[in-house]
């Protein structure tokens, strides 16, 4: 499995994580120039070799209209989702990046709107809105899907400590927002003193890492360095390994319980309850029980976190007196949703790969839809729009 790691023992910040994944690619200067074909109003990219604690490795500076902005200082320019949606729209680069690239900005927002109480619509970014925020963003995006890993994991997250001096004044490290992009990730302080993990980074992180931890055992065939512009007593870098690595599988709780007095109409509300609630999968199985009683097995999925979750939903919503408990692995292939060109529109895709396999499937309500309008059966349509059409889309893998 090709795996991507990130070393954030200094924070993260965007145009650190650009430098790293740039030191990853063979050809960093062809990229550099890939990115100011791109365009963005006003901005220019360029690569530096920077040595920080006697460590080599590369400053990616991003000007803007000739300056470089300074993340310390008070900004006063401001742009609305709005603004970043139609400069991201016309930019020359894959409908995957894009849509990464507002996925990223959708978490900002919604942490700018819960610290500072209004709708997202409403926000106006101030930092993380300039212009050299976009580009980074935009480079990051760009760089993971050139690099292509099966799965991305990161460290927990060092975000320095003491004061920041913001858009509002000073505040405390992590700034609110970055705290709220942080929730539910591993994250420490310590002796350094200064914001180390910026919106931007944590945002980032946030949404390519699917896990927070130790690095997980894997040949490294590339090692990237992205350095900082302050000067720390320790490197100030974010490191960035990629390799290949064994696919451990998903550690997994398989909660299962019996019941033999419900309808079927409240073990169905039970399930999709369980279902919204968060776990992975959850399902039922006649059973015979004591006295020939005909029974229902309800077997729930869930990630070991969710465990407490989906014990108190099957006690509420169910009429068992006990649980069991079995600790499993799942193995998966990697999914994602592809969207291809017919004479009809644009259908969904569904795309499975790994371990040699690849399998792909058409969402049936995009189907179902067009068959109705066409005055077609199902399988008419399906052998119409099989022949080869253009990708011209694609999210993020489906857990």
């Amino acid at each position: 499995m090709k795996t991507l790691y990130f070393d954030c023992g200094m924070g993260a910040a965007g145009d650190m994580l650009t430098a790293a994944l740039l030191e990853l690619l063979p050809d960093r200067d062809g990229f550099v120039e890939e990115l100011n074909a791109l365009a963005i109003p006003g901005v220019n990219y360029i690569a530096e070799k920077c040595e920080k604690c006697g460590i080599t490795g590369t400053h990616m500076k991003v000007t803007v209209h000739g300056g470089e902005e300074d993340s310390d200082r008070h900004h006063h320019h401001h742009g609305s989702m709005g603004d970043i949606r139609g400069i991201v729209s016309g930019l020359p680069i894959p409908t995957m990046v894009k849509l990464d690239i507002m996925s990223v900005y959708e978490e900002i927002a919604q942490a700018e709107s819960h610290v500072h109480g209004v709708p997202v619509e409403h926000i106006h970014f101030h930092e993380v809105g300039t212009m050299d925020a976009v580009a980074d963003v935009t480079a990051v995006c760009l760089l993971l899907h050139k690099l292509a890993p099966d799965k991305i994991v990161a460290s927990p997250i060092h975000v320095g400590s003491g004061q920041v001096r913001c858009a509002h004044g000073i505040l405390p490290v992590p700034a609110p927002a970055t705290a709220y992009l942080l929730r539910g990730i591993p994250i420490y302080g310590g002796e350094i003193q200064g914001e180390l993990c910026t919106p931007t980074g944590a945002a980032l992180l946030r949404h390519f890492a699917a896990e927070f931890g130790d690095m997980p055992v894997m040949r490294i065939s590339a090692i990237g360095y992205g350095m900082g512009k302050k000067d720390f007593p320790r490197a100030n870098c974010v490191r960035a390994m990629l390799g290949e690595s064994e696919d451990p599988g998903d550690r997994i709780v398989e909660l299962r319980c019996n019941v033999d007095d419900m309808t079927g109409e409240a073990i169905g509300f039970a399930l999709e309850q369980l279902l919204n609630g968060g776990a992975l999968d959850a399902f039922t199985v006649p059973i015979g029980m004591k006295k020939s009683r005909p029974g229902v097995l309800v077997t729930v999925l869930c990630r070991e976190n969710q465990k407490e979750t989906m014990v108190h939903l099957l006690l509420k919503h169910t009429t068992t007196l006990g649980i069991r408990e079995f600790p499993c692995r799942r193995y998966t292939l990697n999914r994602t949703v592809e969207t291809v060109d017919t004479p009809y529109g644009p259908v969904r895709r569904k795309v499975s790969s790994g371990y040699g396999v690849r399998r792909e499937k058409y969402e049936y309500e995009d189907l179902a839809s067009i068959a109705k309008a066409q005055n077609l059966s199902l399988s008419e349509l399906s052998d119409e729009i099989s022949s080869p059409y253009k990708r011209v889309s694609a999210i993020a893998p489906q857990v």
